[in-house]
């Protein structure tokens, strides 16, 4: 991984509220304050920070435990009432747009910033001649459109840099000056459609998207990320050779990182939050800061990090939640290159009563049965085609469905009855499976798509091929790569499907507690 991964002090979980369990030792007094516990639900590339909270921790008495996730997910976590003391993603703008959400948010304080920009290989920035000049967003287009070059970026429904690449791109070519809206998204929607013609490579975290590109080894050209991630990747040692970090000379959109107490937290959790953010934008620290992380300080007088040029122009932001959905309802159905999914299910006998009931609900959540926020960008797109492969000691006849880009409804009702008519019984052939969803992938048909394989089991395959006949297919088979994407359900068997993963440059989900939804739903941003 190109960032750290936290340590316990600062794992995934809800341990313990800011105000001490009655009859507990509070520990000792820090100097600036009670040792508190603050419950952050943050933005997943602040794992990079773990250094210098450690030594928070110590100077303040304040540790902070975060859970992480998703922008559009967090504002609907926040929107609900979920209980934690504080938030800190890159912004608060979806939050803001949410007026349950908006209720819930505190004082909040500037810790730094990062634009989002481009980096692209040295040599193909020399080669369009973008290595020592100002380049703009339709410049950028235009090219893309053209495929002078090819880039990876994340899913906008899922991860901020995707989407502060969209609203840049479709900003700037607009040039109104003003905050996209419906009309504007209209206007620009042929230049933006031609950009995407070289996204090459999505992903639902900026993380796993640095990784993926760094695994690729020069095979794509460039990434839209933060440009603090792009000095990370230089500073790496990882790549075959030194991405040139793009500003584009009309704007950015730009992430400021407020860490923001919630409204509804008690007073331990405030006070903490005080003495955290105060100490965290120390002159010190926020040089500390630039140095580790190569984000911009939010104290004014404090020196930029080596190397990054002075603020780029800021363009603007999307004002409202249906402005939000309009541009993101754009980009699934219209602009982005479509995607081709095998959905590779197990309906051996163990899957029988409540196990296939979640697995129909989760699946079926995404033919518009969830009208949630993140369930509506989840749900399948138009002009998206969907495989259906269920599986027991054999696979069974694959179903496909393309989604009617002119009235998509009916094609997902279309999936939801053969989601319904899923029927279980039989021993369990994963192996066998993976292998027929391969083949029933089209490499003519599917150049343009986005391709992969869903694998979701409850159970280790007892019936046909096993994991090294399968490893062995996989680097038997030529062409492009097509991830796998494995949720582990019940007793699968996890080391299996963490390898299937890794050899064929997937991701594992778990879902063992029984939350299928979620995980089906966070893999949309692969696909």
């Amino acid at each position: 991984m190109i960032r750290r991964v936290l340590t316990a002090a600062l794992a995934v979980a809800l341990l313990a509220g800011c105000t001490p369990t009655p009859g507990q030792d509070p520990g000792p007094e820090s100097p600036d304050g009670p040792a508190t516990t603050l419950r952050v639900l943050a933005g997943s590339e602040l794992a990079d920070m773990e250094p210098i909270l450690a030594d928070a921790a110590k100077a303040t008495g304040v540790t902070v435990e975060f859970e992480f996730t998703g922008s559009l997910e967090g504002a609907e976590k926040v929107a609900s009432g979920a209980a934690y003391d504080a938030v800190w993603f890159s912004a608060n703008r979806y939050l803001e747009m949410d007026p349950a959400a908006k209720s819930r948010l505190g004082p909040a304080e500037r810790i730094m910033s990062s634009p989002v920009v481009l980096g692209l290989r040295a040599s193909t920035a020399t080669r369009l001649g973008w290595a020592n000049r100002a380049v703009t967003w339709s410049e950028i287009a235009t090219a893309a459109s053209r495929r002078d070059f090819t880039f990876a970026m994340t899913d906008p429904a899922a991860s901020n840099t995707g989407f502060s690449t969209l609203v840049a791109v479709a900003s700037a070519i607009d040039g109104s000056g003003r905050a996209l809206d419906a009309a504007a998204i209209e206007r620009v929607s042929e230049p933006v459609n031609g950009f995407f013609r070289a996204h090459s490579l999505t992903a639902g975290s900026s993380d796993w998207l640095a990784d993926e590109f760094v695994a690729r080894n020069g095979q794509l050209d460039g990434l839209f990320t933060y440009e603090s991630s792009l000095v990370a990747l230089n500073r790496s040692g990882a790549l075959p050779e030194q991405l040139t970090i793009v500003h584009p000379s009309d704007g950015v959109v730009t992430a400021d990182y407020p860490l923001t107490v919630l409204a509804d937290a008690p007073e331990a959790a405030r006070d903490a939050h005080r003495r955290l953010a105060s100490w965290l934008r120390g002159a010190d620290v926020q040089r500390r800061i630039g140095e580790a992380t190569a984000r911009r300080p939010a104290l004014p007088g404090v020196p930029l990090p080596a190397g990054l040029p002075e603020s780029p122009v800021e363009l603007p932001f999307p004002e409202t939640q249906a402005s939000l959905k309009a541009l993101l309802t754009a980009y699934n159905d219209e602009l982005r290159r479509p995607s081709r999914t095998v959905y590779v299910l197990d309906v051996s006998g163990s899957m029988d009563g409540d196990r296939i009931i979640a697995l129909k609900a989760a699946l079926s959540g995404l033919t518009g049965v969830n009208t949630s926020l993140t369930g509506e960008f989840c749900r399948f797109r138009s002009r998206e085609d969907v495989v259906l492969l269920p599986f027991s000691q054999t696979p069974q006849a694959a179903r496909s469905f393309t989604v009617d880009a002119a009235n998509a409804q009916p094609s997902r009702d279309a999936i939801r009855g053969a989601i319904d008519a899923l029927r279980v019984g039989g021993d369990t052939a994963v192996y066998d499976s993976l292998v027929a969803a391969y083949a029933s992938l089209d490499a003519a048909g599917d150049r343009d798509r986005f391709v992969s394989i869903v694998l979701m089991t409850d159970g280790e395959s007892n019936q046909g091929r096993d994991l090294a006949a399968f490893k062995d297919f996989v680097s038997r088979r030529g062409g492009a790569a097509v991830p796998v994407f494995p949720i582990l359900f019940g007793e699968a068997a996890e080391r299996e499907m963490r390898e299937v993963a890794a050899v064929t440059r997937g991701q594992t989900w778990d879902a063992r507690d029984g939350d299928l939804t979620r995980a089906f739903c966070q893999i949309r941003g692969y696909q």
